[in-house]
């Protein structure tokens, strides 16, 4: 069956500052390839429109609005049409936007979280993007965290129907190491104030006891801060040039956001990535990451930087390879693009088939206001 989906999301048109952009692009690629009409709608940030990296998509389709109003009077026919629609996490007034979906969409509505933990966090506190009483008017909740987290969307949050949806990496652009690698070992993420930790303990440290090894950061919006001398920064790396990256690489870091580590079953499109090119991965502990690669033969888990510097220093190269390999095969098995295009098809049919009407406990008044936006 041939589905019109539209996706309201972050961002697909710029990586910068951003993992939505390429698990959008994989999953929406995924999708076209399989008979699918999707059309993104983007809102059109300043930021994004000055690092715009994706090529142009050539069977699906982008569309930017400049603002609420303009997304309602361009786009409001094609999202009452469409048999999905789709809206993410961290989309600019999302709270407006998904009660303006929830009233006006007549085919399945869906919210895919690609920061479960952060919303779960925070939904007490008010979010900007997603409000409690919103989850129940969802058909389907796409939750970027598995294990028990979407029993749990269902249970306490009342959402008719919670399923994960992790992010996967194009096997396509992904492939296996060629050549020597250049860097010790690297990590790729924008920054963030409670990663850094990890970053510090697990490259750095390393980086200072290791000064004739060469090590590598990349990612966006870092402070003014001083590196080790063998410490390579690249401010912002666009998803063309991820392969290459990781490829270059004898291990790579994977660490984690603190509520993505205490919710656990939260694994990062770099670590799809990182396995997809069976660079050995170097991860911090968290719950739910052997329910995606098996610890110790698929990834490596370390405590401190001893554990780090142990295994740069003294890990045979037959077996750092082997567990590259292995990581790789993991992927091609459960996590490609395909896999999730599959999954968001039996997610949306189980919808249709326990759909129903959608109670709206607001006045009238209130549903046409938000019908205009």
């Amino acid at each position: 069956m041939t589905l019109s989906i539209v996706v309201i999301g972050l961002s697909v048109t710029s990586s910068w500052g951003n993992g939505h952009a390429t698990t959008y692009r994989a999953l929406i690629e995924a999708l076209a390839q399989r008979d699918h009409r999707v059309t993104f709608l983007e809102r059109d940030m300043p930021w994004y429109r000055e690092n715009r990296d994706l090529a142009k998509p050539s069977i699906w389709s982008v569309e930017l609005y400049q603002s609420l109003p303009d997304l309602a009077l361009r786009f409001g026919k094609l999202v009452s049409a469409a048999d999905v629609v789709i809206v993410g996490s961290y989309v600019p007034d999302g709270v407006a936007v998904a009660d303006w979906v929830t009233t006006n969409a007549r085919g399945i509505t869906a919210f895919y979280d690609i920061d479960t933990p952060v919303t779960l966090a925070g939904l007490d506190r008010g979010l900007p993007y997603l409000s409690a009483a919103l989850i129940p008017r969802f058909d389907l909740y796409l939750s970027f965290a598995g294990g028990p987290v979407p029993k749990v969307v269902e249970t306490e949050y009342g959402s008719p129907l919670a399923r994960v949806l992790h992010c996967s990496a194009d096997i396509g652009l992904y492939k296996g190491q060629q050549g020597e690698p250049k860097w010790e070992m690297g990590y790729l993420g924008t920054y963030s104030h409670d990663r850094q930790p990890s970053v510090e303990r697990f490259l750095v440290a390393p980086a200072h006891t290791m000064p004739k090894s060469q090590f590598v950061v990349a990612g966006s919006q870092y402070p003014e801060m001083t590196w080790p001398e063998n410490v390579t920064r690249i401010d912002h790396l666009a998803p063309s040039r991820h392969p290459a990256f990781y490829s270059e690489q004898r291990f790579t870091l994977n660490v984690t956001r603190a509520d993505m580590r205490a919710l656990g079953f939260s694994p990062s499109v770099r670590l799809f990535e990182a396995a997809a090119c069976g660079t050995p991965i170097i991860s911090d502990r968290w719950p739910g990451i052997e329910t995606i690669l098996e610890p110790q033969t698929e990834v490596l888990l370390v405590d401190d930087s001893r554990d780090v510097i142990e295994i740069l220093r003294d890990m045979p190269d037959d077996r750092r390879r082997s567990i590259g390999a292995r990581a790789r095969r993991r992927i091609l098995a459960e996590h490609t693009p395909t896999h999730r295009a599959c999954q968001l098809e039996s997610y949306v049919q189980e919808a249709i088939a326990q759909r129903r009407p959608r109670q709206v406990d607001r006045p009238a008044a209130r549903t046409r206001q938000a019908a205009e936006i």
